[in-house]
């Protein structure tokens, strides 16, 4: 399955998710190109969009590599195995770094707007793709943490493990295709795949607050 853009995948997502229609729930995106998907998820289920935020934390030695996923609260998500083997210090400073970076993502998206209180209620995460899923389990962390009473993982297409994982966590997930096989890379899955801009979330999240 490949999807034009993203703003096709969140079409498709959105009509996989229409038993959520006026439903009380709450999308979250994460920026940036989930922002795309979570603005047409929002629209056809009549429901506010909001941000959570997440980062990488990328091995020392390969920054690309992510051994653990930080959010705004919370302990970070770790594998536990490769942490261990980097230094202790290290590693709280890139949270302390990462976390100061996320307040201001939060605020150059969002000015002073409060995170919306999920407590007691379903909530929607939505990403533009998923490989080793680490950024979405903090989120998912984060959301339970903060009090949802059931999270709901809208993804195009997730590979078979990490589905697995993500049901572990007690979630719901909503994917347009599970592979067995994955390609390797989101943009795989997508004609057009090019990055989405700060400038552009901005834009994206004034359109639906509208």
């Amino acid at each position: 399955m490949i999807f034009k853009d993203r703003r096709d995948a969140g079409e498709r997502l959105a009509e996989a998710l229409e038993v959520y229609s006026d439903k009380g729930v709450i999308i979250f995106a994460l920026p940036r190109g989930g922002v795309v998907l979570g603005v047409e998820i929002a629209r056809k289920l009549h429901a506010p969009l909001d941000l959570v935020l997440t980062k990488k934390i990328g091995h020392p030695l390969c920054p690309e590599y992510a051994i653990a996923a930080v959010a705004e609260e919370g302990e970070p998500i770790r594998n536990e195995s490769e942490v261990a083997e980097v230094d202790p210090v290290w590693f709280q400073q890139e949270v302390d770094r990462i976390r100061t970076e996320l307040s201001r993502r939060r605020k150059e998206y969002l000015g002073e707007k409060p995170p919306r209180d999920v407590n007691g209620r379903t909530v929607i995460i939505v990403d533009d793709g998923i490989a080793t899923g680490l950024t979405m389990f903090a989120a998912i962390t984060e959301m339970q943490k903060r009090g949802a009473k059931s999270v709901v993982v809208a993804i195009p297409v997730t590979p078979s493990d990490t589905a697995r994982k993500l049901e572990s966590m007690g979630v719901e997930l909503v994917s347009l295709r599970i592979e067995s096989y994955y390609l390797g890379a989101v943009g795989a899955y997508y004609a057009d795949f090019r990055q989405v801009t700060d400038g552009e979330v901005i834009s994206l999240l004034k359109a639906v607050d509208s």
